[in-house]
C-alpha cells in the first residue's frame, strides 16, 4: 500500500532550494519540495508527502485527520514509517 503522510515543515535547506526538512510523527528527513514551486512551502507549512516529495500543501486540521486515520490503519502505517525513518535524501 502506498500512501501519503503529512509532515510539517520544519526549514528549508539553504544550498539545496528543492529540499526542505520536515516533521513526521517524530521523524525528521530531508524532502524534494520541487512539485510545489508554484505555491513553495515556508517552515509551518504542512505537506502531504509520498516516496520523499511533497505533492501538495495541506493545513493543519486536514494533517491532524490524515495521521488520526494512518495511525487507525495499524500496519500499513507503520511499515511506512519505518521505511521514512531508513529514507535519506542528500
Amino acid at each position: 500500500m502506498c500512501l501519503g503522510i503529512p509532515g510539517e515543515v520544519v526549514e528549508l535547506l539553504p544550498d539545496r532550494p528543492d529540499l526542505a526538512r520536515v516533521n513526521v510523527s517524530g521523524v525528521r528527513r530531508a524532502i524534494n519540495i520541487g512539485l510545489l514551486e508554484n505555491d513553495p512551502p515556508e517552515p509551518g507549512d504542512w505537506v502531504l508527502i509520498h516516496v520523499g516529495f511533497a505533492l501538495s500543501k495541506i493545513d493543519e486540521e486536514e494533517a491532524a485527520a490524515v495521521l488520526r486515520y494512518l495511525e487507525e490503519l495499524g500496519s500499513a502505517y507503520t511499515d511506512e514509517m519505518d521505511a521514512l525513518s531508513q529514507s535519506m535524501i542528500e
